[in-house]
């Protein structure tokens, strides 16, 4: 008979959903797994005629499962401590690459590192970022696996620049002096040495400035060195106005062998000025430099907008690369191909590739996993809710068949 297709049809269904129910419990303890749940629509129904008011008389021919909608809500964030692990707090997903090159894209941040010192998923995928050279992140640049592996190095940069914000004292007497200032700068070897700028006031708002270096710094040095010097001339309300008699910084040699070194400042430019004469005590409050030692990387840290943050055994803290993040028109149009990953489809639309905490992403987590979302509680009444179908479906076959076995036994 065929009606025996209906209730056929509903056994199935209610064996998907528990099969669907099933999985969600399984994955309970998956990092990034998203709880799933079936929705079902009637299969057409037949009409077989009208009534009197003409309206069709119709019979269903059972049930079909019509989607898989995913619960893309937010798991509970898990503190692991694990540098590098991470996790997505809002939307967005992690971009990863198999060895075949095809791009994956998950929620699951349990990343570690593999021999290479890249960051990896537990099946090998290499995570995808931005890359960074010398601590600058190129955000413009094709995505590549995101290196930290403790064996990465930088060199030694040169500094180039320094900076002092003081203040000279107006009351001091003329031939008096001000504070020094003391400032690190770096050679082209890395190595570290202390310039110190001494000032001299020469007349009502004008003060000379020198700068030196140790002769022990310095190939055939003797005594404290000068290696710069100029006048600060200033207004009567304290602002510089001008600087004269400008001899540029510059260390010819050094006594390890390092490069000559030419420094701009120290003290900003006219229009912003970073010394002032006013009548307060002589204090450097502030000094900047560039350039830095070299060293090998210690540790890392990732930010909220992805960046991670290096920190090598010269002290020196610089970015290693961009985690990147990809957003979705319809997530609910995302395939799961297994292993807590993701693949585009024309439902989902193309990913759209970006940084953390812009364009309506998430911000990344360091130290963190997302965790499941499926809820227990919830997962076990629709397992109820399920075998109750089953029993039903099952039971209105017990009784097409107890019709069949009547109409055969009449007809005997």
């Amino acid at each position: 008979m065929g009606a025996f297709s209906t209730p056929l049809s509903g056994l199935m269904a209610a064996q998907d959903q528990l099969q669907t129910v099933s999985n969600n419990l399984a994955n309970q303890n998956t990092d990034g797994y998203k709880d799933q749940n079936l929705t079902f629509s009637d299969i057409f129904a037949q009409t077989g005629a009208t009534n009197g008011a003409g309206d069709p008389m119709q019979t269903g021919s059972g049930v079909a499962v019509s989607s898989t909608n995913s619960n893309f809500n937010e798991g509970n964030l898990n503190a692991t401590g694990t540098p590098s692990n991470m996790a997505i707090s809002g939307n967005g997903f992690f971009v990863t690459q198999g060895v075949t090159g095809m791009l994956d894209y998950t929620r699951a941040g349990d990343f570690t590192t593999n021999n290479a010192g890249q960051l990896v998923t537990p099946n090998g995928e290499l995570l995808l970022g931005y890359p960074a050279v010398n601590g600058a992140v190129n955000t413009s640049a094709t995505l590549a696996p995101v290196q930290v592996g403790t064996g990465i190095a930088i060199p030694a940069v040169a500094s180039t620049m320094i900076g002092i914000t003081a203040n000279l004292d107006s009351n001091t007497e003329i031939g008096g002096s001000g504070t020094s200032s003391s400032l690190p700068v770096y050679d082209s070897l890395g190595s570290v040495h202390t310039l110190s700028v001494s000032y001299t006031k020469i007349a009502a708002n004008t003060w000379t400035y020198t700068v030196s270096l140790p002769s022990a710094d310095i190939s055939g040095g003797v005594g404290a060195t000068t290696v710069g010097s100029g006048t600060l001339n200033f207004s009567n309300a304290g602002a510089l106005t001008s600087l004269t008699n400008v001899t540029p910084i510059v260390i010819p040699s050094f006594a390890d062998g390092a490069s000559s070194m030419t420094l701009s400042g120290p003290f900003g430019t006219i229009a912003s000025p970073t010394i002032t004469q006013t009548a307060s005590a002589n204090a450097t409050s502030g000094t900047t430099t560039d350039g830095f030692s070299g060293g090998t990387l210690s540790t890392y840290a990732v930010q909220p907008d992805g960046t991670i943050e290096g920190t090598f055994s010269s002290g020196k803290t610089l970015a290693l690369g961009q985690v990147a993040i990809a957003s979705f028109a319809n997530v609910q149009g995302l395939v799961s191909i297994g292993n807590n990953n993701y693949q585009p489809t024309n439902a989902s639309g193309s990913p759209v590739v970006g940084l953390a905490g812009t364009g309506g992403r998430g911000t990344v987590i360091g130290g963190s996993v997302e965790q499941s979302n499926v809820d227990i509680a919830s997962e076990f009444a629709k397992l109820i809710v399920a075998q109750q179908a089953y029993s039903a479906n099952a039971k209105s076959i017990t009784t097409f068949n107890q019709v069949s076995q009547a109409t055969l036994a009449m007809i005997q």
